[in-house]
């Protein structure tokens, strides 16, 4: 990669990032604010609908569901998979490209949760812990599209013979994003946001940083 090539894919993530933060914060301010009136009964009635139809095993379930994207496992499973893919390749682009992803998904949340504060909903919470105000995004839905996705779209791209096992790790999202309700972390819209911007986000840093793979391995 030349240092030109270098600089154009730099510009256009950084370009990707800021327009998509930029993009989660006017939802997120469009539901916190002229829109709550609308948005907060309908997202409140389906918390608590959900809620009321807990039992003890659903809890469980909902607990390991959530559990596999939280933060640290899905940081240290990127981790894991970078290293373990720049050994492989005997190139450092495995790492550039989960750091990329999984870092920028990371700073997106932490930049708009603390700018867009938003109440968790009004049900008994099943996940200790959580900060109060940080509803909108969902962090865990984000992370198990970035770190699931992200790693099966690159294992299609540099073991293609993979390929017919590496769609099952899109699955991950579609256990986090239920078990994330049922436990009244986040409301239907939150949920929402993060699958549109994370798998948005996992989309352009795939395009711009994966190719290069594809060629060198050609």
């Amino acid at each position: 990669m030349t240092e030109h090539t270098r600089r154009a894919s730099a510009r256009t993530l950084a370009s990707a990032w800021v327009l998509l933060v930029l993009a989660v914060l006017a939802v997120g301010w469009l539901v916190t604010g002229p829109l709550e009136p609308r948005v907060d009964p309908w997202d409140d009635g389906v918390a608590r609908d959900i809620a009321a139809g807990r039992t003890p095993g659903l809890d469980r379930a909902a607990a390991a569901g959530s559990a596999i994207a939280d933060t640290v496992v899905g940081v240290a499973l990127a981790l894991v998979v970078a290293a373990l893919g720049a050994r492989w390749r005997r190139s450092w682009q495995p790492v550039v490209y989960f750091t990329v992803l999984v870092g920028g998904s990371l700073l997106l949340y932490v930049v708009v949760t603390h700018l867009v504060p938003r109440d968790r909903p009004p049900v008994r919470i099943l996940d200790p812990g959580l900060v109060p105000d940080h509803s909108f995004p969902s962090g865990h839905v984000a992370t198990a599209i970035v770190v699931y996705g992200g790693i099966a779209l690159w294992l299609t791209r540099v073991a293609p013979r993979w390929r017919r096992w590496s769609w099952l790790l899109f699955l991950a999202p579609l256990v986090v994003l239920p078990a994330r309700l049922y436990q009244g972390a986040h409301h239907v819209t939150d949920v929402l946001a993060s699958v549109v911007f994370a798998t948005a986000w996992l989309l352009v840093v795939a395009r711009v940083l994966l190719p290069r793979t594809v060629r060198r391995q050609r």
